[in-house]
């Protein structure tokens, strides 16, 4: 049975292209909507061309929702209440709603949602279970580290994926969270260990110009940038697997005041990614190392949109369309599609319960 998927807040398709790789016609994508114009024309093009670039709450108000068997996807984070403290009095509805509002009307008997970390811990996580309880769903949720997943990356999300009561063998179902098939190099070797930066990225050689390129991938959107010579300076005071205080202490004259005046706090600014662990999380500013640790093991530079597109697991054959802001945006914001799969594989499994009454 082919199931049929509606992704909400899709951006550039990374759920749905680890929907796609878990086999032909295990799952097919018959909607997604973004408000990111690029992301939808990332969408289109390698998913296939039914991302809508719409306002979902004015899209729902004047179409149709078509049935559907699952619906996924992340409201983004700003309107959770933790997370956006500004909002106290604001009557609009949270992003979450229309998702849930079109899980209802479409007749999903399964959806998933994932997101940044303080999801499970906001105000409005309780009314989306609320709601989902009465809608006749049951949860299952948890903070889920992609690396244990075979992404190199140590991206930690909140991921929820809730079945329809009553329709599926409960002692059929799969336990929740799916069995990792990655593990720390610290737990031994239960496990393959963690994919390392190394795995994704030591094969490319040193990218060429400032610019995408008109070539075949990986090269396409393997370039660099123009780094002042204080820039430089400052990349090369930076040790294997060092960051700003490593700066601070090699060349006190080139780190700069805020830096200076401020001896404590993360580690991760100005650093270096280590060959043989997973990335720090990729954000959609990767390309500047002053946001986080987002050097090159060891040339001096930034990586490069390829690299962090690899790091994200996206193959090298997923083309993104859109400026340099705009791509490193859609892979920032982006699943993992290896993670996707894994999310699918376990979708997939839920399925496999499904009563005989009900399968007609």
């Amino acid at each position: 049975m082919t199931l049929k998927v509606i992704d909400l807040f899709a951006g550039a398709g990374g759920l749905s292209a680890g929907l796609m790789s878990c086999g032909h016609n295990e799952f097919e994508t018959i909607l997604a909507i973004d408000n990111d114009a690029s992301a939808c024309k990332t969408y289109n093009e390698n998913i296939g061309d039914h991302c809508l670039h719409v306002d979902i709450e004015q899209w729902l108000a004047e179409n149709d929702v078509p049935p559907a068997d699952i619906v996924i996807g992340g409201p983004p984070c700003q309107g959770f209440s933790l997370l956006n403290k500004n909002r106290v009095g604001d009557v609009r509805r949270g992003l979450w709603e229309p998702y849930m509002d079109i899980v209802e009307i479409s007749g999903a008997k399964v959806f998933v949602m994932e997101n940044v970390q303080g999801l499970l811990k906001s105000e409005e996580f309780t009314k989306i279970a609320e709601r989902a309880a009465r809608m006749g769903f049951e949860l299952q949720y948890g903070l889920l580290n992609m690396a244990d997943y075979g992404v190199p990356q140590t991206r930690k999300r909140a991921v929820v994926i809730a079945h329809k009561s009553g329709f599926f063998d409960k002692g059929s179902l799969p336990h929740f969270p799916p069995e990792p098939t990655h593990n720390s190099p610290l737990k031994g070797f239960l496990l393959p260990h963690w994919r390392t930066v190394k795995d994704a990225i030591a094969d490319l050689p040193p990218p060429e110009g400032t610019e995408i390129r008109d070539v075949e991938p990986p090269y396409d959107l393997h370039f660099g940038r123009k780094p002042t010579e204080l820039s430089m300076k400052r990349y090369r005071a930076v040790p294997p697997g060092g960051n700003r205080f490593d700066l601070q202490k090699n060349a006190p004259e080139l780190t700069p005041n805020c830096w200076l005046n401020k001896p404590s706090g993360g580690t991760d600014l100005f650093g270096r990614l280590w060959w043989d662990r997973p990335s720090v999380t990729i954000r959609t500013e990767f390309f500047k190392p002053e946001k986080g640790r987002y050097l090159h093991p060891d040339q001096h530079r930034p990586i490069t949109h390829r690299e962090a597109a690899r790091i994200m697991s996206f193959p090298d054959s997923f083309k993104f369309l859109g400026s340099k802001v705009e791509i490193a945006r859609q892979i920032g914001n982006a699943v993992p599609p290896e993670f996707a799969r894994h999310i699918a594989m376990h979708v997939r499994t839920i399925f496999d319960a499904q009563k005989v009454t009900n399968a007609a």
